[in-house]
């Protein structure tokens, strides 16, 4: 007898659709509550950050004779960041880099919310960053000992210092590529082990390769400065942050784009841009993961165009 549960995963179509349904409800949060949870958002990702820096830092001994190893472990702890920030709904700057232009470019929310959304996102992110660096990790002490704040200050030096603009600016569009991989495989999958280990993967990778996250770099690299690192603030925003902040944007259009060509050609948000612009209140909330039930459902209008109708019930 075939089973009636629901399948695993969402369809491609139902993930996009999930997507642009989430950046219209991103726009219609008040701005406090978007910055509070991108604040959140950014201490969340940071204690991913600092397990990673214990994690490497402390395993000196083994990176001596196998370095691979010692990456793959820091890249195998990070991803506990996002797990959080995810199944808590939080605000994050480099997966919004997708989600918004995605309801933009199909009409759902207006262009002026991009700049507007990004510009609170990335100051709570940083807020949340820079005390969990200063309060919560330099001055509580906890790696305030060798090897570890010796490692701080390697690992900013190494991320913000040593390499050239332009190859943090493409270590930012692999980065952002897999991060955002990474939300739409954990909007697609319905239970919490699943999004769990859809994030986890592409996260170990971009972590363990090196790549650069503007929001992970604002917690790491001000950690560096901190602990004395030959670095200075001015230094740090002109290569690394505005470096790594458009090469996040530029792989998350990687992303974001091929699927609006690929799973949403004619999707068409009945009303959505006009409730919108007057902040009609949603009939519950999307979130990443949630998709509505009859997500991928189609009629013809009258001039023939398809236009995708979505109802207010979550699917189970």
């Amino acid at each position: 007898m075939a089973s009636l549960d629901p399948p695993s995963t969402l369809k491609p179509t139902q993930v996009a659709v999930a997507m642009i349904e989430h950046g219209v409800a991103k726009h219609r949060t008040r701005a406090d509550v978007v910055f509070f949870k991108s604040v959140a958002a950014g201490v969340m990702l940071s204690f991913g950050g600092l397990l990673s820096e214990v994690v490497s830092g402390g395993s000196a001994g083994i990176g001596a004779s196998n370095p691979g190893l010692v990456k793959f472990f820091g890249g195998a702890v990070f991803p506990v960041g996002l797990i959080m920030i995810v199944l808590q709904g939080q605000e994050l700057l480099t997966s919004n880099m997708m989600i918004y232009p995605m309801a933009c470019l199909k009409g759902a929310v207006p262009w002026w919310g991009l700049p507007y959304n990004w510009i609170i996102v990335t100051f709570g992110n940083l807020c949340g960053s820079l005390f969990f660096a200063s309060v919560l990790t330099k001055y509580t002490g906890i790696i305030s000992t060798p090897p570890y704040n010796e490692y701080a200050v390697t690992f900013a030096m190494h991320k913000a210092a040593e390499p050239e603009w332009h190859q943090i600016f493409l270590r930012g569009i692999g980065c952002n590529w897999l991060v955002c991989v990474a939300v739409w495989q954990a909007a697609g999958a319905r239970d919490t082990i699943s999004k769990i280990v859809a994030i986890w993967v592409p996260i170990m990778i971009f972590v363990t390769c090196g790549y650069d996250h503007v929001v992970a770099n604002m917690f790491s690299v001000p950690l560096g400065i901190l602990f004395g690192a030959d670095l200075t603030v001015a230094e740090y925003i002109r290569k690394s942050l505005i470096a790594a902040y458009l090469g996040n944007i530029v792989g998350a259009l990687l992303v974001g784009l091929p699927a609006l060509y690929f799973y949403a050609p004619d999707y068409k948000p009945a009303g959505a841009l006009r409730e919108a612009e007057e902040g009609e209140i949603f009939n519950g909330e999307s979130s990443p993961g949630v998709a509505r039930s009859s997500s991928d459902r189609s009629v013809q209008d009258k001039r023939g165009t398809t236009v995708y109708e979505v109802d207010s019930k979550r699917t189970q």
